[in-house]
């Protein structure tokens, strides 16, 4: 899925994410599912833009919901000049098998502009529970 933010034209950036659930790390019997999801963000502005903190509202099936909010992802502030790209990979931990997430990225252009880049919802499901 891509979302592009509500900037002028001239601050755009697209924000990808695919999750997949990781039986692995998961313990069901414990209530404990996680789910890994990849992000890829690319300026397609015409400025350069550093992403300074995140937010992310995550939804459990039980309609628990946690907001992390925070500098950076995973550790670094990512400076996009005009079509450069970032991707990385989290991970988050629900006590249902199914949950959802939405959030953004707080950008700072070359320009002095701040803006946000919205991250759509998108669904962490265990494979086996969807229809």
């Amino acid at each position: 899925m891509t979302t592009m933010n509500k900037a002028p034209s001239n601050h755009q950036i697209a924000v990808q994410v695919e999750s997949v659930y990781v039986e692995e790390q998961s313990e069901p019997d414990a209530n404990r599912y996680f789910f890994a999801y990849r992000v890829v963000i690319r300026n397609e502005g015409t400025v350069a833009a550093q992403l300074k903190s995140r937010h992310w509202v995550i939804t459990d099936a039980n309609g628990r919901v946690q907001e992390v909010r925070g500098d950076g992802v995973v550790g670094e502030q990512p400076y996009l000049e005009p079509g450069q790209g970032f991707h990385y990979t989290s991970g988050v931990m629900l006590e249902t098998p199914v949950g959802s997430m939405y959030g953004s990225y707080r950008m700072l252009a070359s320009d002095g502009v701040a803006f946000d880049a919205e991250i759509r919802p998108f669904r962490l499901a265990v494979r086996e529970l969807l229809h």
